[in-house]
This record gives C-alpha cells, structure tokens and sequence, in this order.
C-alpha cells in the first residue's frame, strides 16, 4: 500500500511539472507575438511618415524636362535673329560708307569743274539762301579777262556785241568752263550797269552755274562769284 502511494505522488509531480512547462512555453509565445505584432506596426508607421516627406522632397527637387526640339528650336531662333541684326548693320554701313564714298567723288569733281580754268584758289563761302543753290564760291586769284573797248562803257545785252562777248569770256573763267564749249543759257543785269548774272552748263554735262561778274574799267569783266545750281532752272 505504500509503494502504490509513492507511485501516484511521483506521477501528480511529474504531471505539474509538465503543467508548467506548458504555461512557460505559451507565455513565450504570446510574448514573442506580441514583440512581433508590436514591431511590425512600428515600421509600417515609420515607413508611412518617411515616405510623404520624401515625396514631398522630390516633388519639390523635381525639374520639369523642357522638350529638347523646342530648346534647340530657339537657340536656332536666337542665333537666327543674331545673324539677321548683325546683317542688316553691315548692310547699314556699306549703304552709308557708299553714300560718303559718292558724295565725296560728287565734291571732288565739282572742285575740279570749278577750278580747271586758271587754276584759281576757290574758296566756299555762305551762299545766299536761294535753295536752288549746292554751293557758293568765290576767289581771290579771279582777275578782269581784259576789254577792247575804250571810253565810257555802257553794258550791251546784244548777242553777239563785244561787250556781250566779253561778258561771255568772264563768265567761262570764272565757272572754269572752256568758253568753246560753254553753253550760254541766260544772260541778265546783275542790279546795276556794272554787274551782270550768267547761267551756264559745259557741252552735255548737267552741271550748270550761275556767275556773278562786274566790270572793271580799262580792265573788263572779272568774275567775283559762282553758284553750282542743283537743277539748271534757265533750260
């Protein structure tokens, strides 16, 4: 009876033991799923507040790709507008270097016209405000061209006369035109019965000049200025 009484006491220890086992080991799992459900949860949070931000970081670093075709398109543009500028100037400049070169040849041989009889130093001067007129000179180094005639001189208007002659003679020296092949256009009293205006032009050259002459007594006439007309206002 005592043996059987030993085995039935051995036999509870050993069920309480495994009893206990048994409620160490569920609370290590509960334990271990808790620990588990608890850290998943934190990453899931702390992924969702991390992943706005960097949204938010690369939407805010985000640049916006401009098509390549329309930068390059106006690049060409630029260059395009560049060049057309840079050539409109040169046109620019070649047109008014080209106008300068014309009118310096234009003043170069209006100089020579008027200085080829006798070499006279002509001397531009302020013209009279007639805006028919380019240019006005006058010269020194004009001297009578000499006279036949004697005695008391009274102006002739005849063509043909000495004096009217004469008169043709003065006026070719002083706008530097050879008197054979001047051509005589108008021919009037200057204001008084010692002065006279002549209108000229040489052969077929549209060139035409008014001279102012007056007479010297015992020399002659003698040219004392000459206006280059734009337009011969006598044809």
């Amino acid at each position: 009876m005592g043996s059987r009484f030993n085995q039935r006491d051995q036999k509870r220890k050993v069920n309480k033991i495994y009893n206990i086992a048994i409620t160490i080991v569920s609370i290590l799992i509960v334990i271990v799923a808790v620990s588990i459900f608890l850290s998943d949860d934190g990453t899931e949070t702390k992924k969702a507040t991390t992943e706005p931000k960097q949204v938010a970081e690369t939407e805010k670093g985000k640049v916006v790709d401009k098509p390549a075709g329309k930068e390059e398109e106006t690049d060409s543009e630029k260059e395009d507008a560049v060049g057309d500028s840079e050539a409109t100037e040169e046109d620019a400049e070649k047109e008014d270097s080209k106008a300068t070169e014309e009118d310096a040849e234009e003043k170069a041989e209006d100089d020579a016209d008027l200085e080829k009889a006798g070499d006279a130093e002509l001397v531009e001067v302020e013209g009279s405000g007639d805006g028919n007129v380019a240019s006005t000179y006058t010269s020194e180094s004009w001297k009578p061209v000499g006279t036949e005639q004697s005695g008391e001189h009274t102006t002739s208007f005849e063509k043909g006369s000495v004096d009217w002659n004469e008169m043709s003679k003065a006026i070719a020296s002083g706008a530097g035109i050879d008197e054979g092949s001047m051509k005589l256009w108008w021919l009037q009293n200057g204001g008084s019965s010692t002065t006279a205006i002549g209108t000229v032009s040489e052969g077929d050259n549209p060139k035409t000049f008014r001279v102012y002459i007056e007479w010297v007594d015992g020399s002659g006439w003698k040219p004392v200025k000459v206006e280059e007309l734009k337009t011969n206002d006598k044809r």
